[in-house]
């Protein structure tokens, strides 16, 4: 089992910049891949980018490629997402996602373990 424990959120101006983080356990953490998704209300849960297991390859959706960037500490199980340039449109409830398999992935059904979320908002 894994539990992934998301922190960082919070209210930000537009234009402003966030990092989140993503605390995991278990002693196996650096063989998954981890990914961001992020959900806005009424909306469905959407890719965000991923990382793989050793960190060397990153993806991200276009919306965010620019501005977002994961990184990830095997040695402490922790991964983050650092946002910058956030714009009102990136408000929503940011999840962080472990994948047994180490390749990273687009798709929120490749993931086996979910955090609880972390609400960003973006004001304009």
């Amino acid at each position: 089992q894994v539990q992934l424990v998301e922190s960082g959120g919070g209210l930000v101006q537009a234009g402003g910049s966030l990092r989140l983080s993503c605390a995991a356990s278990g002693r196996t953490f650096s063989n998954y891949a981890m990914g961001w998704f992020r959900q806005a209300p009424g909306k469905e849960r959407e890719f965000v980018g991923s990382i793989n297991w050793s960190g060397g390859s990153t993806y991200y959706a276009d919306s965010v490629k620019g501005r977002f960037t994961i990184s990830r500490d095997n040695a402490k199980n922790m991964v983050y997402l650092q946002m910058n340039s956030l714009k009102p449109e990136d408000t929503a409830v940011y999840y962080c996602a472990a994948r047994t398999s180490g390749a990273s992935g687009r798709y929120s059904i490749q993931y086996d373990y979910w955090g609880q979320g972390t609400q960003v908002t973006v004001s304009s």
